[in-house]
Order: C-alpha cells, then structure tokens, then sequence
C-alpha cells in the first residue's frame, strides 16, 4: 500500500536531511564499507509506509527486502525491512526511513483503533479522517488513514461540497433550500454536506435537501436523538447521512456508533504518538 508520493518527493526528504552530504561518514571515511539494516517494530502497531521508506533507501543505492507491508498489525519484535549497502547509503537512508514509519504508523495505529471500537458494536460503519494533516504530507496522510481501515473524509477543498457556518456569515438570510439548490445547480455530481452545531439546524438542513448533517461536536445522545428525529420525518426529500464530528476518538467512537451515527470524522490519528521502529545497523560479514 505505497503513497501517490512521488521519486521527487523522497528525494527532497532525503535532501532536506542531508544536503550536503554526511559529514560524520565522510570525515570517519566509512562510506564504502559494505553494511546490513534492519527495521523491526518494538510494540504493537498498525504499519504504514513501509513500501515508500523501502523506495527512499533504495533512492541511495541500497538493496532492500521488505518483509511486512504497510496495513499489517505488527508485534513486538517483527521485522519490517532488511536493507543491505555501502555504509554511506545506509547511514544517509536511515533516520528518515524510520521517521517516516514511525511516525505514520502512529497515524495508522490510531485510525485502526477508532475504526476498530466503532465497529465492534455497527459492522460496517466507516470512519473518515479530516484534512487536518501537517501541510504538505498529504500523500503520507492518506495512506497511513488507509493503512488503518478508515478512509478520507475530504482531500481538499476541490472536490467535495461542505457548508461551514463560515460560509453562510457571507450568504446573509439566504433560505437553506436555496443554499441547497444553487449548490445542486452548479455541481451537479456531487452531495451537499453541511456542518450543524443544533439539533434544529440539523432538521432544516434535513429539510432543505442536504444530502449529508455534519454534527459538530454533538454529544453521542443528541446523535441519537438526531437519528430518531429524521427517521421519523416523513416529508423529507431523502433520509440524510448523519456524520458525527469533533472530538471523535477511541475512547468515544463506540457510544457514537451505537447512538446511530451513520459516519464518523474525526482528526485524532494525526495527533497521534508515533509508533517505535528498531533499527540495527551492522557491518555485512564478508563472504565465505
């Protein structure tokens, strides 16, 4: 399950780490010695980006095995790569390879636990992470949030419609149906999404057409009050999707699947603690 990231992409990694050059490895003079790495996980972890920390080491001249792939539950002590090279490669390869496991496994690791908690009581709820990555890792986002069984909630601001209050601060007293209708009008392809923050913005919107309520920071009770009121809402044009948002975790995820939540977003995993990757570094013994 590699990223959408690109060679150019790795290559700035390592360039931003080392650009010019290994200073220790060069003044030592150790750069050719022939060298072995290993990668393992030193506790329980969900793995993301194995397959782009595999492409970065190869990037450096080293050959590299890869011995667990990216959405594999790891324990403690299972191997994740073993790369071999001349010492310059591998030293030059090494922190940033790591970094990028550990940290997006963390991502991934949290996803999975959201995702798990929430569908131990609904099967087949999905979980869906926020845009709120660090700003230019998005192709590292995206897969660390796949790797742990949830799935994008919005990749950016092109391709999907939601209304934020923060829209409507602009549209005066635009009725919501008309909000609903220029929407629909100019976008034809695409479900309206809006953000509420009242059980009675809820129902307007509901009302109105929008096709999906974005409950913003709603206790699991008033979910489930939410739930109630539009199943029983006869003159609706469609029942919408109800997403619960704000504050979503895996302490909290299961009693908002069992309030009847429909969907669950949430920007916990990219708060996440990074997971610990083990890397050992060895001369490669000479041949026999």
């Amino acid at each position: 399950m590699p990223t959408t990231a690109t060679k150019q992409d790795l290559e700035a990694l390592l360039r931003d780490d080392v650009p010019y050059g290994d200073l220790t490895t060069e003044t030592l003079g150790i750069g050719a010695g022939p060298g072995v790495m290993q990668f393992a996980a030193r506790g329980r972890m969900v793995l993301a980006l194995a397959e782009d920390a595999a492409a970065l080491i190869e990037l450096t001249g080293c050959r590299v095995e890869l011995l667990s792939g990216s959405g594999t539950v790891l324990e403690e002590g299972a191997q994740i790569l073993r790369a071999e090279g001349d010492a310059a490669g591998l030293l030059r390869s090494w922190k940033v390879a790591q970094t990028l496991i550990e940290i997006w496994s963390g991502v991934a690791t949290e996803a999975a636990a959201i995702v798990g908690a929430a569908r131990a009581v609904k099967p087949g709820i999905a979980v869906a992470c926020t845009r709120k990555n660090v700003p230019g890792t998005k192709p590292f986002a995206v897969a660390a949030v796949k790797a742990g069984g949830a799935v994008m909630h919005r990749l950016g601001l092109s391709e999907t419609l939601l209304v934020f209050p923060e829209h409507r601060a602009f549209l005066d007293d635009v009725p919501l149906a008309d909000i609903a209708e220029r929407l629909r009008r100019g976008a034809p392809e695409k479900r309206l999404v809006i953000e509420v923050t009242t059980i009675e913005q809820a129902v307007a919107a509901a009302v109105a057409g929008f096709d999906v309520i974005q409950a913003e920071k709603f206790p699991p009770a008033e979910i489930g009050a939410l739930v109630k009121r539009v199943e029983t809402m006869a003159a609706l044009p469609r029942r919408p999707i109800i997403a619960a948002a704000g504050g979503v975790n895996a302490g909290n995820a299961a009693d908002y699947a069992a309030a009847g939540a429909d969907l669950l977003v949430t920007s916990a995993p990219f708060l996440a603690r990074p997971r610990d990757v083990q890397v050992r570094i060895s001369r490669k013994p000479p041949a026999a």
